[in-house]
């Protein structure tokens, strides 16, 4: 789950900071969040869905295909 975050930022070409800011939080925390060592909340699950462009599927591993539900219908 953290590989396709961290993924997700650099095939964005994203800064931590960058996405941590967009999303409202810490660097640090979002660092956290890519290493594994913060847990995602909910609330956190669906800002990083919604700033990606992608499900929240995907981004905890229930997926392999990244296309947001409401783009699949």
């Amino acid at each position: 789950m953290t590989d396709r975050i961290k993924n997700l930022r650099i095939d964005s070409d994203y800064t931590q900071a960058y996405v941590a800011r967009a999303i409202g939080i810490s660097q640090r925390k979002y660092s956290y969040i890519e290493t594994g060592i913060q847990q995602l909340t909910d609330d956190l699950i669906i800002k990083l869905a919604l700033f990606y462009n992608t499900s929240a599927d995907y981004l905890l591993g229930l997926s392999d295909d990244p296309t947001p539900r409401w783009k699949q219908r």
